[in-house]
């Protein structure tokens, strides 16, 4: 709540504020907490229209609650769940990417990460005809790639362009270049609600470590400040335009323990709603492209859950409708998975 000023609200006078300031009241939180008689009495104001100005300004300002009914309706209508294309990974995620949420793949370098993105990039965009915004900050991003993955789910070519098509990319290689992609996002999905090529579903942005991680450290405390920046308009988008947001980041070392761990500290942790570990070096496959992933956060599934995900084979629908499903996979290529 601010500072009382002439306007704020219905029946709140420049010289009702100039009285109420000489009685030693200068916010909205200092007037409804006062005691009216008081206030009255001391700022020679009518007690009647003080009670009328502060049922105005709660009316205003105060947050009313909601029940649980009303908040489940809400969820309902607004959340959808996305299949990333790979089904041992939707299993970890309770069928899919969710809505209103930011995901994160954590991983070493050739752990697979930018191929989960494109995976999922390319499910959404051909299975479900939604559109996608990739944003891609380290340059892993071929359109090679994503047609060779959808060249293993549709031998039509006329859908696969058609999918390609609905494949947004912007290459941001500085903070303040996603910072804009994401900003100016907001006005072209008022754009692409209506459009008969469907509705935006799912940003990705590959990395978030990429633009973040040469910020911070010592005293740079700018760079504290744009990951923060960053991190609430990711969460924002994901909430207020009912989209599900897919980041990936980096593994660095702890000084103390020596162990890896998630990269850009514990200010980012809270950030992603759930976080899934992809380690290359469990897995076994030809050319590394099995992996192992494990769920170390997550809203609703216990942590610590691990799945065998097969990264060179990727093509037929994975996810089927529920928990107890069936996946069948059929190979795309073999080469290098970041």
């Amino acid at each position: 709540m601010g500072v009382l000023r002439a306007g704020l609200c219905p029946g709140l006078t420049q010289d009702m504020v100039q009285l109420l300031k000489s009685g030693g009241i200068k916010t909205v939180v200092e007037l409804v907490s006062a005691d009216l008689e008081e206030v009255a009495q001391k700022c020679g104001l009518s007690y009647k229209a003080l009670v009328a100005l502060r049922r105005v300004l709660l009316a205003q300002f105060s947050a009313f609650p909601f029940n649980g009914a009303d908040l489940y309706e809400e969820l309902k209508t607004t959340t959808a769940i996305l299949s990333t294309g790979i089904g041992s990974l939707d299993k970890l995620l309770d069928a899919g990417l969710y809505t209103g949420e930011v995901t994160e793949i954590v991983g070493a370098p050739g752990s697979g990460k930018t191929q989960v993105c494109l995976c999922v990039a390319a499910s959404v965009a051909h299975g479900l005809q939604q559109n996608v915004l990739y944003i891609d900050s380290n340059g892993g991003l071929t359109a090679s790639r994503i047609l060779q993955l959808l060249q293993a789910r549709t031998p039509d070519e006329e859908e696969q362009a058609g999918a390609l098509q609905r494949i947004q990319v912007v290459r941001a290689f500085d903070i303040f270049q996603m910072l804009g992609a994401l900003q100016d996002l907001r006005g072209a999905v008022s754009q692409q609600v209506s459009s008969s090529s469907g509705t935006l579903k799912v940003v990705v942005v590959d990395s978030v470590a990429a633009v973040v991680a040469p910020l911070l450290g010592g005293q740079q405390r700018e760079g504290l400040a744009l990951m923060v920046q960053l991190a609430r308009e990711l969460k924002t988008l994901a909430r207020d335009l009912s989209v599900a947001v897919l980041v990936t980041n980096h593994m660095t070392r702890d000084r103390d323990s020596g162990q890896l761990k998630p990269a850009l500290g514990r200010s980012w942790s809270f950030v992603p709603s759930t976080r899934l570990l992809l380690d290359s070096t469990q897995g076994s496959g030809s050319l590394g492209s099995r992996c192992v992933a494990c769920l170390t956060k997550s809203p609703r599934l216990p942590t610590g859950c691990q799945e065998t995900v097969d990264l060179g084979s990727w093509g037929t629908p994975a996810f089927q409708g529920d928990h107890k499903g069936h996946w069948e996979q059929s190979p795309v290529f073999q080469g290098d998975h970041t």
